[in-house]
């Protein structure tokens, strides 16, 4: 896992790269990368590429970057891991390919000199990474499946500039920092900003499953190789080869398949262990492959010890039960002010969520773990969630409601009386948004409704920013259109809040702390494998621990699902910004939920933020 950064600058009348500026870029990434630093510039000084290096496969210099072909014709860097590079280097050597090092970064030079820009569909693992082919004079930049990494971009027309990280890339300069609407909107409606925007316009992050070119005459549109709709919708139809009766030997085979390849590494490998299923089955299958038991980690708080929110008790019968290395570590409410600073300081893109993650990558990278499996992804992609029912219910109350004609005047009464009886604020939506997925999964996971946005943003920002976002689903409605409400739902959830929140917020919070986070569950091998099972209702959640040769005690089997929690509003409540939203109507209610009063608490600490307030 590393920090990737370069800057190409591909028009004729572009003057050549500027050295100290690529630096600053790399250089504000070390904590991505601390055991290294690579620099290379093209002769003629018009690209430049930078890395900063976590040493995971391959420690020897051998494995450094940016790495070159032996001709010198092809120059990569990569930030990610290629887990199926064992196999890719084996077919490679038997083509007459000659290795110089173990590292799969190499894999990916010589992938691309023999099938170009379609190598990306023989990986299996997260990546993001740049390729520069000097015969060519074309820089190629792609991103993983499900985007696990990211890889953010600006282009002026001139110069085109690209890093693992929007504060990088804001650290090199000469970026057009202008707002971008469509982010600040987005980051209200979802608690994140959604794919492709940031809060600024002149930086995009190139989607997930995407790549992108850029030649003497400009950069390409981007181009998707892997879709997640296509994926489900065709999944389902294979799902009828599966022979019925055999779904858990199946599912069993599959997650072990994908654990084993996340395992690879030239450093132990650690998890997080919690109490309910997807970690515990991933630790379980874990232990099943490694040859000597895993280091696990399980957080609890001061401030939930004795009650039903502290998973360590649990967490160590299962660590106990798998026969894993575990280790609770329970945070002292004295260390919590300092981590709140330090974590929004260090936060990139705006979020109402990590900092459970956090807390937790912290102390792993406290107990000397370099890399640590995590379960997240298993909800996503076994319908784990109570969206899965709450979406199509919304839709259909949507459809069957009488005030349809009058959608906006039910909301507005709605809204005056739900304020006095204390109802669910998102309720008054349901016949205005409510009879489309989107509109629906809005109102059963959105952080703030789109009416009430009005109260905080300028309307011609508000309007501007609607209007991008609504340009951008529009792009890809027709993909889910042929989709059943479920998997609507699967996808939405992939894309909403696993891609933009989940996956953003572990890989930015994890790099902080100089830790690899890998996710089994997040694998689109895995995902081609089970999602039609899934979706036509033959596999589920609470399949997870069947697949176990030691299944889990019962008693975790059967705990109501309760996530990880943080108390995040304890902490907030004696914070001074919270003053800051008191005067705001509807979020001064008991009512209001915690991520409302979080991303308006980040939202007064953020400059770059607090600026699309009134």
């Amino acid at each position: 896992m590393c920090g990737i950064a370069g800057h190409y600058a591909y028009s004729s009348d572009a003057p050549p790269v500027d050295r100290e500026a690529l630096l600053r870029t790399r250089d504000s990434m070390t904590a991505r990368g601390p055991d290294g630093a690579g620099l290379w510039f093209s002769d003629d000084g018009k690209l430049g590429l930078a890395h900063r290096r976590l040493a995971i496969i391959d420690l020897t210099e051998a494995g450094a970057q940016p790495m070159h072909s032996t001709d010198g014709r092809y120059v990569v860097t990569f930030n990610g891991e290629i887990y199926n590079y064992p196999s890719l280097r084996a077919t490679l050597e038997k083509q007459g390919v000659i290795f110089r090092s173990h590292s799969d970064t190499e894999v990916l030079i010589h992938l691309y000199r023999r099938d170009g820009e379609e190598m990306v569909k023989n990986l299996r693992g997260m990546f993001a990474f740049a390729i520069w082919d000097a015969h060519a004079r074309s820089l190629f930049l792609a991103r993983d499946p499900h985007g696990i990494k990211p890889l953010y971009y600006a282009n002026d027309g001139h110069t085109f500039r690209f890093a693992s990280q929007v504060s990088a890339l804001k650290a090199g300069g000469n970026i057009d920092l202008s707002p971008d609407h469509g982010g600040s909107v987005g980051f209200l409606l979802w608690g994140s900003v959604p794919e492709p925007f940031t809060l600024h316009r002149g930086i995009r992050l190139l989607p997930a499953g995407n790549t992108l070119s850029v030649t003497q005459t400009g950069a390409s549109k981007a181009i998707c190789y892997w879709d997640i709709a296509t994926i489900i919708q065709n999944a389902t139809i294979a799902a009828d080869s599966i022979p019925h009766g055999g779904e858990r030997d199946y599912l069993r085979a599959q997650l072990l398949d994908s654990v084993k390849a996340h395992l690879v590494a030239d450093v132990p490998v650690g998890a997080f262990l919690s109490a309910g299923l997807d970690s515990s089955t991933l630790v379980g299958l874990a232990r099943e492959a490694a040859a000597a038991p895993l280091q696990t980690l399980t957080l609890s708080f001061d401030d939930f010890q004795g009650t039903h929110k502290d998973e360590c008790p649990i967490a160590a019968d299962i660590a106990r039960h798998i026969d894993v290395k575990h280790r609770c570590v329970v945070l002292p409410a004295g260390e919590l002010d300092h981590e709140l600073d330090r974590f929004f300081a260090a936060m990139d893109q705006p979020t109402v969520d990590g900092i459970n993650t956090w807390l937790i990558s912290r102390a792993a990278s406290l107990a000397g773990l370099k890399v640590a499996l995590s379960g997240l992804g298993g909800d996503e992609l076994l319908g784990g969630y109570a969206s899965f029912l709450q979406v199509p219910d919304l839709m259909a109350q949507a459809m069957r409601s009488p005030w349809r004609p009058f959608a906006t005047q039910y909301r507005n009464i709605h809204s005056l009386l739900g304020a006095w009886l204390k109802w669910p604020p998102n309720r008054a939506g349901i016949p205005e948004y409510g009879t489309t997925p989107e509109g629906a999964y809005q109102l059963a996971k959105g952080v703030f409704m789109p009416w009430e946005l009005a109260a905080v943003m300028e309307e011609d920002v508000l309007i501007e920013g609607m209007r991008a976002l609504a340009a951008e689903d529009a792009a890809k409605q027709e993909s889910i259109d042929y989709l059943s409400p479920f998997q609507q739902v699967m996808y939405l959830e992939s894309v909403r809040y696993m891609r933009n929140q989940l996956l953003r917020d572990t890989d930015w919070v994890s790099m902080a702390h100089s830790l690899e986070i890998r996710v089994p569950m997040v694998d689109s091998q895995l995902t081609s494998a089970i999602v039609g099972l899934v979706a036509c209702g033959r596999l589920g959640k609470s399949d997870l621990p069947t697949t176990l040769v030691n299944p889990i005690p019962g008693h975790v089997r059967t705990r109501p699902k309760t996530g990880f929690t943080t108390p995040t509003w304890k902490w907030l409540r004696h914070h001074p910004d919270m003053d800051a939203w008191r005067s705001i109507p509807f979020l001064n209610q008991a009512r209001v939920r915690d991520p409302r009063r979080w991303a308006y608490t980040l939202l007064k600490r953020k400059p770059e933020t607090n600026a699309i307030l009134k």
